[in-house]
Parts: C-alpha cells; sequence; structure tokens
C-alpha cells in the first residue's frame, strides 16, 4: 500500500502520527549526542539541525497549501504543520491581535513533560538555549521582521504552572531583517530542499485544497481533501529527512564520518521503530501479517517519500521484500537512506520487528543498482535499545483526541 492507496480517513490519522513521529527524532537521538558530546554540545546540534531544516520545510509547506501571506496568521498555520509542533502533545494555543502582533501559549508541552525529570540545566537547554534562535529561524520564513519572544517559560516557578509557557510574536515595518542562518544554506542545496512531490487537485470536492483564509484554532486533518492530504504526508515525511540531514552536517562539525554516522544510524534505529509500532496500531488495528508490515514500511515517513527515497515494499509469497536503490536522491543527499543503501539495516530491523516481533531480515543482496531486502518469519527479536531509549517520550505512547471540526480563531479585542 501507497500513500495513494490509503482511504482518506486513513491519511487524516496518518498525519498526526507522523507529525509526531517527527518530533521524537529528537528524543531518538538526543541521548546519543549527550553521550558523545555532553549535554552543551547536544545542544547546540539540536540549534543547528532545527535551523539548518525549518526555514526550508517551512517554505514548502507555505508553497504547497497557498499560505502567501507575511503576518502572525500565517506563520501560526506553519507551526500547526510542523513536526517540531506535533498536534496536541505540543498544544499550541494562538491569539492573534492584527496582522502583525499575536501570541501563543503551550497548554501542553509533551516535550518539557519528557525533559523535567532529566533536571533545570536540561530544561533550560531546551526551553531557552534552543528555542530562542530556532523559534526565529521558523518564523524568517514567514518575514524576516518576525520575533518570538517568551512571556514566561520553564523551568516551571511554580513546578506546577500552566499554561507551560507564553510567547508573543510582533513583525515591526522599520525593524532590521534577520538574515537566513549559515547553516541553512547547505541545506538548501540538498536534493530534498527541491523535491517535486504530488500536485494537489485545486478541483477535488472531498475537503480544503490549501490553507487560505482564517486561522482555526485545531487543524480537523480529515476536513482536506485526499490529494491535498497525500502532499501534507509526503511533505511531513521530506520534514524527517531535512532534520536528519541538519543533524548530520552538524554532528559532522564535532567528530569524523565514521563516528558521525554511528550517531545517525543509532537515531535512525530508535525513530524507526517507535514509529512502526505506532502506525501498526493506528492504521492497520495493530495486524501483523505481511500486508500489514508492507503497507507500514511504505507508508513511513523514515523512510518516504517515494518520490525521494524510492524505497518501496511489496508482499512476496509469505514474507516482504523491501528495495532501496543505491542512487536515489534521499541516498545522494547522505543521510538515513545512504545508511540502508550501504546495508546498515538495523534500522529496518527494528521497523519491522515493531510490528511483530517474529519479522526478521533473512537476506539481502545488491540487484543492479538497489539493495533488497528479504523480510521472514523468524524467531522472535528483542527490542533495539535505541528504541527502548525512545520509550523514555511520553510522546511514544501518545493518544490523539478527537477535538471535532475546525474553528476559526477570531482577532483579540485589546
Amino acid at each position: 500500500m501507497t500513500l495513494s492507496r490509503l482511504s482518506h480517513d486513513e491519511l487524516a490519522t496518518l498525519l498526526p502520527e507522523s507529525l509526531l513521529s517527527g518530533q521524537l527524532i529528537d528524543r531518538s537521538g538526543m541521548a546519543h549526542l549527550i553521550g558523545a558530546f555532553g549535554r552543551e554540545g547536544m545542544t547546540q546540534v539540536a540549534i543547528e539541525e532545527w535551523m539548518a531544516a525549518s526555514p526550508v520545510y517551512t517554505a514548502r509547506m507555505r508553497a504547497a497549501l497557498g499560505i502567501d501571506g507575511d503576518g502572525v496568521e500565517d506563520m501560526f498555520k506553519c507551526l500547526q504543520l510542523d513536526i517540531g509542533a506535533p498536534p496536541q502533545f505540543m498544544d499550541f494555543r494562538y491569539r492573534i491581535t492584527d496582522k502583525y502582533h499575536g501570541a501563543f501559549v503551550l497548554d501542553h508541552c509533551g516535550a518539557l513533560l519528557d525533559v523535567e525529570p532529566m533536571g533545570d540545566d536540561y530544561v533550560t537547554a531546551m526551553c531557552h538555549d534552543i528555542e530562542d534562535p530556532t523559534f526565529d529561524a521558523t518564523a524568517i520564513a514567514t518575514n524576516r521582521r518576525a520575533r518570538i519572544r517568551p512571556v514566561h517559560r520553564p523551568p516551571r516557578m511554580p513546578a506546577d504552572r500552566t499554561p507551560h509557557c507564553e510567547w508573543t510574536v510582533t513583525i515591526e515595518p522599520d525593524r532590521d531583517e534577520l538574515p537566513l542562518p549559515k547553516v541553512t544554506e547547505p541545506v538548501l542545496e540538498t536534493r530534498a530542499a527541491a523535491v517535486e512531490l504530488s500536485v494537489i487537485d485545486p478541483d477535488e470536492a472531498d475537503g480544503r485544497t490549501d490553507y487560505r483564509g482564517p486561522l482555526v484554532e485545531d487543524l480537523a486533518f480529515a476536513e482536506f481533501s485526499t490529494s491535498t492530504l497525500i502532499r501534507l504526508a509526503e511533505e511531513t515525511a521530506l520534514q524527517h529527512q531535512l532534520l536528519a540531514i541538519g543533524f548530520l552536517l552538524s554532528v559532522l562539525r564535532r567528530t569524523d564520518p565514521d563516528a558521525a554516522d554511528d550517531i545517525l544510524e543509532k537515531q535512525l534505529i530508535g525513530i524507526a521503530g517507535i514509529t512502526s509500532e505506532r502506525l501498526a496500531a493506528a492504521l492497520f488495528d495493530g495486524r501483523s501479517d505481511a500486508a500489514a508490515l508492507a503497507d507500514v514500511l511504505n507508508v513511513h515517513p523514515v523512510f518516504g517519500p517515494v518520490q525521494y527515497t524510492g524505497l518501496v515494499a511489496e508482499v512476496v509469497d509469505d514474507g516482504v521484500r523491501v528495495r532501496i536503490p543505491r542512487d536515489s536522491s534521499a541516498v545522494e543527499d547522505g543521510a538515513w537512506l545512504r545508511l540502508l543503501a550501504q546495508g546498515r539495516l538495523d534500522a529496518l530491523r527494528a521497523a519491522v520487528r515493531a510490528v511483530d516481533d517474529t519479522w526478521v531480515i533473512e537476506s539481502s543482496t545488491r540487484e543492479n543498482d538497489a539493495l533488497v531486502v528479504t523480510i521472514a518469519r523468524g524467531e522472535p527479536q528483542p527490542e533495539s535499545g535505541e528504541v527502548a531509549i525512545v520509550r523514555f517520550s511520553g510522546g511514544s505512547s501518545f493518544t490523539f483526541a478527537d477535538r471535532g471540526p475546525s474553528k476559526a480563531l477570531p482577532l483579540t479585542v485589546v
């Protein structure tokens, strides 16, 4: 099953799962960064990876959905479709004063709840050191005169303070423009930045085909048309790939290529396993047959979008055959798919094991320009340590709630 074969409702279920998967990439990678570089090194990698990727994928999302304004409303629309702000788990509540002034609070910050047990130093690293530059890097894709500044933020005082944080957003015409971050420049040159994805059909009748008009309080993904949901799922998967590229480039500034690849692979293993588990439960009722396994791999954001990665899974007899091109755009860009194409298959092993612990990689062979992997039933396999690390996050078991139809946000009277 590819994205085009998912039903409209299945696509609407996939999208928040994919956004949450993207946020959990950091839960998968950061523990290994701390081991390699300490807390300060981890903080700097987190800053650089998000600043490298978010201006690129935010601009892509704006273009895909016709978000063509330069105000705070337009910025908030992009945040609602950003893997850094998955719905409900990172529960942003927005307020708009006028075109160039607004605010938001986080009524629930899953990332904060993950980090608080680690102590105030880690909370400060996330909520101060990382957020300050990365929020602005995201904002400049909408308007380079935008600034996002805290009203209050963690460490929480008192310890149970809600909302967890509050931020103002202002755009002033006489303010200096923020420059494009230096770390973004090499990402703009990647094939991921320019890859063409599925076209949205503007005449499709089963839902909205853009995000023009007012900002809504909670995006009801089912209100988008089928072709729009497919494009959004592809863009969200591409956000994963761009973040991984930014992550790798940052790690390479601190260590040699072999050590960087080891860290990148550990990040990939953890997120591949957790996301497979969640997709199997959310989309396929926890089924674990060969068809369900192939379906999970084909819609898995870590292995997509297919236009970029070329990875395809298909049922063959009682097992699954996965074809990983060795010359795809993703391999040329050098991040996750390069590792898989080289035969470093522990991430694929974790992904199939998460659907059922008796799925194992039976063989891998090179066929022309691809690595072909055969997956079959075998002895039950233990969960990898890299996947177990991601379970530290509440996002690994988070449940989305149905909040009903979208409601437009009014301007705030001041």
